[in-house]
């Protein structure tokens, strides 16, 4: 939504068709954008790998944002090998063929903006968090490794990584918190904010920002890096 306001033609990939048509419906027009999109389910990717060749070959696309919501929790002594396979596939494996079909379209122009949108676990671990930690990690490494090699192109190469932000999955883990804990939701969501310098959970406009900035000519000398969104969460620089 964000980059829409700024005048970019948005193409929205994700494999529930209901919502995709949901938020097209909400992006601003307001540069007389033409908006599209694409289902594609993120657990199968054969399914990515088509889809992403297709979008490349229908669009020029100078942005791209990968945004996978993130493997269940719990301790990573308890996962099963499976499921490291699973996330490893429906975030990295993804990335990569949805990179690989844009890049050549970025190199021609000169120009392209590649946004991970991952985790602080990156930087410190999360309790309770094993194969996330371990997933995120793998995808941060991966994306310096493209900042290194595409930096020379005139395309960035960045992760964004949030703290706790209000959203349907923050809402959702915090349910499940409480149920487990015996503590109302609101105790867990105060816990949450209380976590941060800033004592309250971010707003997904307040990431979006990070994301849109890190999309522009402005940023053209920032590449590689890992940016916290969290309020100051983080227990590092």
């Amino acid at each position: 939504m964000e980059l829409a306001k700024l005048g970019a033609d948005i193409v929205l990939l994700a494999r529930n068709e209901k919502a995709l048509q949901e938020v097209q419906s909400e992006l601003s027009e307001s540069s007389n954008q033409n908006h599209s999109y694409y289902v594609a389910d993120f657990s199968k990717t054969s399914e990515v790998l088509a889809i992403s060749k297709k979008i490349s070959s229908q669009h020029h696309i100078d942005i791209l944002v990968n945004n996978t919501g993130g493997p269940a929790g719990g301790p990573i002594i308890d996962a099963e090998a499976e499921a490291f396979r699973i996330a490893f596939n429906q975030h990295l494996i993804n990335n990569q063929q949805l990179v690989q079909a844009v890049v050549p379209g970025m190199k021609e122009k000169g120009y392209g903006r590649i946004i991970n949108v991952i985790s602080t676990s990156v930087k410190v671990p999360l309790n309770g968090l094993g194969v996330s930690n371990t997933i995120r990690g793998a995808v941060a490494n991966w994306s310096k490794t493209m900042a290194n090699e595409l930096g020379q192109y005139g395309i960035t190469v960045n992760n964004v990584l949030p703290g706790a932000t209000m959203t349907s999955r923050l809402d959702s883990i915090a349910t499940n918190k409480a149920e487990k804990t015996g503590s109302s939701k609101d105790e867990v969501l105060a816990q949450m904010a209380n976590a941060a310098p800033a004592k309250r959970v971010g707003l997904p406009e307040e990431v979006a920002n990070a994301v849109a900035f890190l999309s522009t000519p402005a940023a053209a000398y920032i590449n590689g890096v890992n940016l916290p969104v969290d309020g100051g969460r983080t227990p590092s620089l």
